[in-house]
This record gives structure tokens, C-alpha cells and sequence, in this order.
């Protein structure tokens, strides 16, 4: 028989309650506060309820009403530097942190609201009305509230897709020398979810001052918690990356309050992050008014068994106990805020024939559309911008990925800002390629080796960059990586300046290398331009000198944007020339440089394409002009360049070395053709790989991407095609 013996665990892991005595123990102005806040929260989302019924809601309404306990139990002992953000049905904890900003001395029960009480209600209410005048300009609604200034960083339509980022709200604490906390809000639909975990994962290594707190109603949408996991007890994740967990009932406000010190007091020591998960029931069904019984997924007995517990009433029964307060005070104060909000409605609403509209004058504008985008560039004006050509100083010849090193020295000594993360970084010599070499040595706390987890290092990345302290590089070794965290790249750090109203900075740097021709396969040899230019937010650079390099990377790094830069394993080793001893110019975006001029075609292309064109071109003899791209998004692309010479050639030719099928190439020729059609003799030609990835056979992985040979065996046709 083999020897085996039970194996506990030394992570804390309460089930935590409420006594009499907590209830006695309670502070009289607390419990008022936290009744007004609970009254106050359900009156505005029955408003919003109310709106959505008559069609002044476009989109969803996931309305908390039942869970309002939680948010308010755990956000009342948050200071107004602790900071939080949250998912889809997230009203609550928005309204919670906000009401603790504007009103800091509390809400007496009795008392008028104030302005600031008012007006937080209706600008939260005009953005759920997608209005002007809302957090977000209209453009977050019911699914995006963000208030930097109250520490709300943003409630997110993806179930579990805030919690990578307040990872980084949480590192940027810590890495401040504050004892500043960030909590995640999210429900038992993203308990399982691979960012969630991932993130649990990595702020336990990095003891990161991060409450998980999970909001557990039982159902996600329709499918129950039971369908969903095998342990339905969430708060023993925690057993699986040593996380004190907290289990507590919801709609006891005071439970959770008395958790929720108990783990600030655990982060606060620098002992990194909580878990606190909180049994809730949301009455209605996941967006409208209709019980969940309605659909068929609940009954009736369940709803009306969660609604007896209801924490308004819990907590109002506790205090009218203690002599604090009687039915008639608590009746009065349910209606003042229905009152309250029924005010803020008719301010945002007309009635004509018995029927409300929205205010004409209050929808944002509908130029208001792409502003913000991306920055107005304004952060970067004051610089030092040179070009190779006009260079002063002395050129010479170095390899590319020394200079890469060494500029990323540079920044991190002129700049406390800048912090680099990536998997493997801080080993090998400088990671995988020697692009990090002798950093983790300079800057121990700013080079951060991270575990496989893209999810989880891009969010924080992403987290950390809208913090505003910090400037993140983040490293993927493959850009097919990216798509294990395609979420964090795209859906977060992509749209958040413009989801958020468009006027917050994500100045965040990812760094990535094209490997075609390595032997790596079908998953490690993408060229992620022709994917990013069709997401909006990112700024794309690929720069093909050393020289071009530095520049382009000092204005990434000073940009308020998000950044991909695109290297190529075919330069790492290959020498260019750099600026000898000058590590401190800037090249601007938007602007191509011409390698060759010419006057037979006009020959796009950038990283490591340009030199095989540019031998390609000298192997055939073809007078063509040879354009360096060096900025691929849409808002950097040099126009007037690629006009003057399309103008003069009248015939352009796309170069890529990557598949057909995700071609950065086939978005430039519709751009072009709509701008220069006139201008064109000819179709516009591609020089592309096939339509498959490239393979791990040499044979095939040639035979897949284009090279020196195919770009010249297209520049011998042309002559022939432009006349034919």
C-alpha cells in the first residue's frame, strides 16, 4: 500500500460573518451612510430600469439591483487614493466609490443631497443615456463608467477583461513606495476565465496590493454557478496561488466592510493581494427588468427567498434595533431618492403627448465620433527631430540590436517612468535576443521577468500605462503571442482612450519581432502589421536602420500612445548605420523616407523588406523609387511622400514578406486607390507569401513567405504588365 497523508494548506481561508456585537460596535454616521448609499444606488438603477422600459437606454441595462451590499460594504473603508474598476454590471461599485469622493464626510439619513450628489447622478445617468454630458462623453454608457479623479478606472464589457488592468493600477502603488490598494469587481461568470486566473497568479508572485473581489450571483446570464465549475465555493482559488480568501455574505453590508478592512490591513503591509467573494443575487434578469424566473433559468421561490435577505432592509432593521433610526425616517429616505432621481430624469428628458424623449441639445455631437482616437501629438512637439540625412554628427556602422539595447538603457537612465516586462527579459543574456542585455543588472526593480501569462502582463501593462506614473515596454517574444492576449492588446489598451471619452493617455510601448525564416512554424513567424492597422488606437513602427530606430523609439516612448513596434529577426544581427554617441534624437510619426528614388514605379515597403527590395531592385535595374514606410497606422502614414511619388511613377508596388491572408499590404492598396486613383496607370501590384503560415520544413517555410527572389521576379514583369 503506498504511504499518503493529508495535505493542508498554511493560506488563509475564512468563512466570514456578522455577530450582535458587530452590529453594536457599528458607528452610527457609518451605518447612515451606508443605508443613504444603498438607498440612493437602487433608486438610480430603478431609474435606469425605467428608462430603458420606455427605449431611452440604447444598448443594456445590467442593473444591480440586489447586489448593492457588496459595493457598498466593501468600498466604504477605501481611501480616496485606493482605487477600483469592474465589469459590465457595474453601476453599483461606480456610485459607491463616486458617492465616497464627492460626499467624504458622509450621508447623514435626513440630510438634502448637495450638488455634487446631484450632479454625480445625473452625469452617471446621461452616460448610461450615451449623452454629452455623461463620464464618458456618451460613449462608455451602462457598460464603461470611468472617474479617474473618484479612483473609478472603469467598469468593462468583457467579463474578467478589467482585472489584468487593475493589476497595474495595483504594481503602480506598490512601485511608488504607496499603500494605495486597487480591488477588481467581478462575478462568478469570470471566476474562471483565463485572464482572471492568471492575474491571481501574478500578483501573488509580485505581492501586488490587489483585492479579487467576486461578486457571486449565482448565475452568469442564464447557465448556474453550479454548470459552471466543479468547486463552487470561489474563494478556494486562493488555495491555488497562496491568496487569503475571504467568503462573506453580500447582502450583509456590514459582513463585507468588516472583510474588506480586514484584507486592506493585509495589503496595506505589503503582503500582497485578497481574495473576498461576496454571495449577491441580482433580482432581474441579466440586462432589463424581467426576473431571471421569466426566462425560465430561476424560480420564483429562489427569487423571493434572496429578496427577504435584501440588504437594504438588513441594514435598516439593524439600526431601527439600536435606536438609530425608525420606519418612518427610512421611508421617508427611499423617497427622497426616488425623488432625487425622478428630478434628474425630467432635467435630461422632455414630454410631449405623455411620452419622454431625450433633450435634443444634450447627445454629443456627431463629430465628436473620432476624437480621441488617438493624441493630438501635442506631447510631442518640443523635440529634437533629425533625419539620418541631415545628420551633424558622426555616422557609423552598428548592429541593430546592440543599438536597441542600448537606447532602452538610455531611456530607463533619463527616465524612472519607463519599466520593461516580458517573458524572459531578465535572463539569456537579454532575453531571447539581446535586447535587454545588461538591464535586469541596472534597473533590478524596472526589468521584470514575467511567467507565461500575456493575459495577465499585457493587461498589467496596460493598467500600469492608464495609471499615468509609468511608461510600460512590453515584450512578446512572437507576436503570434499576442493572440493568447489578443483581449488586453485589442479590447483594452486599443480602445480605452476613446471608450473612455478620449481624452486619457495609454502611453504604453510593445515591442514584438517578425521571425519568417527562423524554422519557428506556423505559430511564431506572424507579421502583426496587416491585424493592427485595422484595430484602432495603436500606432505601428518598424523601423529598418539603427539609426531610424532610436529616433522612432524615443518618439514611441515620449508618445501618449500605444506603440506596437515591429522588429525583424533578419536585423537583430545585421549592421546599419546609428548615430555614434547620440541616443537622445527623435524621428517623428508620419513621416517615410525615400532609399532610392526613381521614376519607373513607386515601391512600398518597411523592416526588413527594404533592403531585399532594395537589391532586388538593383538585380533588375529597374529605375524604381524605394519607400521606407516606417509608420504603418493609419494616422502616421506619410501621404504627401507616397502622392508626390505615385505622381511622378504613376505605378506602385506593395512589398511584404508575410501571408496573403492577414497582408498589411491589402488595406494600403484600398487606401491608395481611393486617394491617388487618378494618379494610377495600373493596378497596383503585391509581393506577398501565400496564403499559408509558414511551416517548420525549410522547403516549405521558403516557399511560403516572399523574399528577394519573388520581389525581383515582380519588378522584371512590370515594364511588361504596364504596357500590356
Amino acid at each position: 500500500m503506498p504511504q499518503t497523508k493529508n495535505v493542508s494548506s498554511s493560506t488563509r481561508w475564512l468563512d466570514f460573518g456578522t455577530t450582535k456585537k458587530d452590529w453594536d460596535g457599528a458607528k452610527a454616521a457609518e451605518l447612515e451612510t451606508v443605508l443613504s448609499s444603498l438607498h440612493l444606488i437602487r433608486a438610480f438603477e430603478e431609474a435606469v430600469l425605467e428608462l430603458a422600459n420606455e427605449g431611452l437606454v440604447h444598448g443594456p441595462a445590467h442593473s444591480s439591483v440586489g447586489q448593492e451590499g457588496g459595493a457598498v460594504g466593501s468600498i466604504l473603508p477605501l481611501r480616496p487614493d485606493d482605487q477600483i474598476n469592474g465589469s459590465h454590471r457595474g453601476h453599483h461599485q461606480f456610485l459607491a466609490k463616486a458617492l465616497n469622493y464627492v460626499a467624504p464626510g458622509g450621508l447623514p439619513v435626513g440630510a438634502d443631497f448637495d450638488g455634487s450628489v446631484v450632479a454625480l447622478l445625473r452625469r452617471s445617468l446621461a452616460e448610461i443615456m450615451g449623452l454629452a454630458e455623461g463620464f464618458c462623453g456618451g460613449r462608455g454608457g451602462s457598460m464603461h463608467l470611468r472617474w479617474y479623479e473618484a479612483g473609478a478606472l472603469g467598469t468593462n464589457a468583457i467579463v474578467g477583461g478589467g482585472v489584468p488592468l487593475a493589476a497595474g493600477a495595483a504594481f503602480a502603488h506598490k512601485q511608488s513606495g504607496t499603500d494605495a490598494v486597487a480591488v477588481s469587481y467581478f462575478g462568478d461568470g469570470a471566476i474562471n476565465i483565463g485572464s482572471v486566473l492568471e492575474t491571481m497568479n501574478l500578483a501573488a508572485i509580485w505581492r501586488l496590493p490587489l483585492c479579487f473581489f467576486i461578486e457571486n450571483n449565482r448565475y452568469a446570464v442564464s447557465t448556474s454557478l453550479e454548470e459552471s465549475t466543479a468547486e463552487t465555493r470561489l474563494a478556494a482559488r486562493g488555495q491555488a496561488f497562496a491568496i487569503p480568501s475571504w467568503h462573506v455574505d453580500g447582502m450583509d453590508p456590514l459582513a463585507v466592510n468588516l472583510a474588506m478592512k480586514e484584507a486592506l490591513a493585509h495589503m496595506r503591509a505589503g503582503k500582497g493581494p485578497t481574495i473576498i467573494e461576496a454571495d449577491v443575487y441580482r433580482y432581474f434578469h441579466q440586462n432589463g427588468s424581467f426576473p431571471g424566473s421569466a426566462f425560465g433559468y430561476r424560480m420564483k421561490e429562489e427569487e423571493e427567498a434572496w429578496k427577504a435577505r435584501d440588504p437594504l432592509d438588513r441594514v435598516a432593521r439593524e439600526m431601527i434595533v439600536r435606536g438609530l433610526i425608525d420606519q418612518p425616517a427610512v421611508d421617508a429616505l427611499r423617497a427622497q431618492c426616488k425623488q432625487v432621481m425622478q428630478a434628474v430624469i425630467e432635467e435630461l428628458t422632455d414630454r410631449v403627448d405623455n411620452r419622454r424623449s431625450i433633450k435634443p441639445g444634450l447627445w454629443p455631437k456627431p463629430d465628436f465620433c473620432d476624437v480621441g482616437v488617438r493624441s493630438d501629438g501635442s506631447e510631442l512637439a518640443t523635440r529634437r527631430y533629425v533625419e539620418q540625412s541631415g545628420y551633424a554628427g558622426r555616422i557609423e556602422q552598428r548592429k541593430f540590436v546592440d543599438v536597441i539595447a542600448e537606447v532602452l538603457d538610455r531611456r530607463m537612465e533619463t527616465d524612472d517612468s519607463v519599466i520593461i516586462l516580458g517573458e524572459d527579459i531578465h535572463r539569456l543574456k537579454g532575453g531571447t535576443n539581446g535586447a535587454t542585455r545588461g538591464l535586469k543588472a541596472k534597473y533590478p526593480d524596472r526589468i521584470l521577468g514575467t511567467p507565461i501569462s500575456e493575459n495577465a502582463f499585457m493587461g498589467l501593462g496596460g493598467g500600469l500605462a492608464m495609471d499615468g506614473r509609468y511608461r510600460p515596454i512590453v515584450e512578446f517574444m512572437y507576436p503570434d503571442f499576442m493572440w493568447v492576449a489578443a483581449d488586453q492588446v485589442f479590447n483594452q489598451v486599443g480602445k480605452a482612450r476613446h471608450m473612455f471619452g478620449g481624452d486619457i493617455a495609454m502611453p504604453l510601448v510593445l515591442r514584438t519581432k517578425i521571425a519568417i525564416g527562423t524554422g519557428y512554424g506556423s505559430q511564431h513567424s506572424m507579421d502583426p502589421a496587416g491585424i493592427f492597422v485595422t484595430s484602432p488606437g495603436w500606432r505601428i513602427i518598424a523601423p529598418s536602420t539603427p539609426f531610424d530606430y532610436v529616433g522612432l523609439m524615443n518618439t514611441a516612448l515620449a508618445s501618449n500612445d500605444p506603440v506596437l513596434v515591429i522588429e525583424h529577426v533578419d536585423l537583430y544581427q545585421a549592421t546599419g548605420p546609428a548615430a555614434s554617441g547620440d541616443l537622445d534624437y527623435f524621428i517623428p510619426f508620419g513621416k517615410a523616407a525615400v532609399r532610392r528614388a526613381g521614376s519607373a514605379a513607386t515601391i512600398l515597403t518597411y523592416s526588413a523588406m527594404v533592403q531585399a527590395t532594395l537589391d532586388a531592385v538593383a538585380e533588375t535595374g529597374l529605375d524604381a523609387e524605394v519607400i521606407d514606410l516606417r509608420c504603418l497606422d493609419r494616422a502616421s502614414i506619410d501621404w504627401d511622400t507616397i502622392s508626390d511619388s505615385v505622381k511622378k511613377t504613376n505605378m506602385v508596388m506593395i512589398v511584404e514578406q508575410g501571408p496573403r491572408g492577414s497582408s498589411y499590404g491589402a488595406w494600403l492598396a484600398d487606401e491608395i486607390q481611393q486617394r491617388l486613383f487618378d494618379w494610377l496607370d495600373h493596378p497596383i501590384e503585391r509581393v506577398t507569401g501565400r496564403e499559408a503560415s509558414p511551416s517548420i520544413s525549410k522547403i516549405l517555410e521558403r516557399a511560403a513567405y516572399a523574399g528577394r527572389e519573388e520581389i525581383a521576379t515582380a519588378l522584371k514583369a512590370l515594364p511588361e504588365r504596364r504596357n500590356g
